[in-house]
């Protein structure tokens, strides 16, 4: 599976920006996309995750509420929707899929990965 992440970009704190993430190869076992970020000097964390057939979604307490994440399954794409973005909020954001089942969102559970894309938000 290999996956290809975008839309990140310089935005101020309160904007928005809406990332997306094609996915395409062997897709037919994954089971669950999510979105990691990582920012400098810190460990990747889990930002939010998707079952790609039934659409439930898990958010981390920190974007609860500001972030939505979604799937198209027949352009093969995950989307994370952004909203009120804060500075705390800078980070490289990456696309992930895993061919486990739904509820472990550690980032060994995850076994592909996007390139990546930076998201800088300004206060």
């Amino acid at each position: 599976v290999q996956l290809q992440a975008c839309g990140g970009g310089l935005v101020q704190a309160g904007g928005l920006l809406r990332l997306s993430c094609a996915a395409s190869g062997d897709t037919f076992n994954v089971y669950v996309m999510g979105w990691f970020r990582q920012a400098p000097g810190k460990e990747r964390e889990f930002v939010a995750a998707i079952s790609w057939r039934g659409g439930t979604t898990y958010y981390a307490d920190s974007v609860k509420g500001r972030f939505t994440i979604s799937r198209d399954n027949a352009a093969l794409s995950v989307y994370l929707q952004m909203d009120n973005l804060k500075p705390e909020d800078t980070a490289v954001y990456y696309c992930a899929a895993a061919r486990r089942g739904w509820g472990d969102f550690s980032n060994w559970a995850f076994d592909y990965w996007g390139q990546g894309t930076l998201v800088t938000v300004s206060s």
